[in-house]
C-alpha cells in the first residue's frame, strides 16, 4: 500500500471511531447497527483488519453518513480570505463545501426603512448574529431587536430589513443559495435597508 493510501486507510479508521464516539455509542451498539461482531470492528478501528469496501459502506449507513463522506480527504485549501465589498461595508466568504452558501460580515450604520414596500422577500433562508451593538431585523410586521450575541434565522419569503439601533453594528450572517441569489437579483447586492446578500 502507497503512502497515500495508509494515509487515507489511517483517516477512515480515525474517523469511524470519532463518528462512533461523537454518538455515544460504544463498539457493541455500532457492531450490532452495522451487522458487524464487536471484535471485528475493534480490528477495524485499530488498524488489525483490512477495510473492505461492503463493510465500509454498511458502516457508513450505520453512522449516519455516506461512503463519500467517510473516505473523503482533508484539502490543502483550508483557510479562505473573504471578497470584500466597500461600498456596502462587506466581507463575503463562499462554503466551499456548498458553494450555494456564503457568510457574510456586515458593518450597518442606518436603520431599517420606516416604509414596508423596501422590505425584501424572496425564496431562501436566512441566519445571522449581531457581532457588536444593536440591530432591528424587521419581518413582516414584525420588529425584532437584537444585541450583541443575539442570533435571528427565518425564511427569506417573509418580508423582511435589518438596520442599526443607536450607532453602528455588526452582523455576521449565512444565506443558502435562493436567499443569496434573491438579494442579488435586487441588484444593490444588499445594504443597511435590507439584510445583507
Amino acid at each position: 500500500m502507497t503512502q497515500e493510501g495508509g494515509e487515507l486507510d489511517s483517516l477512515v479508521r480515525k474517523r469511524i471511531r470519532a463518528l462512533r464516539v461523537a454518538q455515544g455509542w460504544s463498539l457493541e451498539e455500532l457492531a450490532t447497527r452495522a451487522h458487524l461482531s464487536q471484535s471485528s470492528l475493534s480490528r477495524i478501528e485499530n488498524g488489525q483488519r483490512r477495510l473492505a469496501l461492503d463493510q465500509l459502506v454498511t458502516l457508513a449507513r450505520a453512522l449516519d453518513t455516506t461512503l463519500d463522506q467517510l473516505v473523503e480527504t482533508a484539502t490543502d485549501d483550508v483557510v479562505t480570505s473573504p471578497t470584500i465589498d466597500s461600498t456596502h461595508g462587506q466581507m463575503r466568504w463562499i462554503v466551499k463545501a456548498d458553494p450555494g452558501m456564503s457568510v457574510v460580515r456586515q458593518r450597518l450604520t442606518e436603520p431599517p426603512p420606516e416604509n414596508p414596500a423596501r422590505m425584501r422577500a424572496h425564496p431562501g433562508h436566512e441566519w445571522l448574529v449581531v457581532l457588536s451593538g444593536t440591530a432591528i431585523l424587521m419581518l413582516g410586521h414584525r420588529r425584532f431587536r437584537l444585541e450583541t450575541n443575539q442570533a435571528a434565522e427565518f425564511p427569506t419569503m417573509m418580508p423582511h430589513a435589518i438596520g442599526a439601533e443607536g450607532g453602528p453594528c455588526e452582523i455576521l450572517g449565512i444565506f443558502d443559495r435562493d436567499a443569496r441569489r434573491g438579494h442579488q437579483r435586487d441588484g444593490d447586492g444588499g445594504d443597511a435597508q435590507g439584510a445583507p446578500e
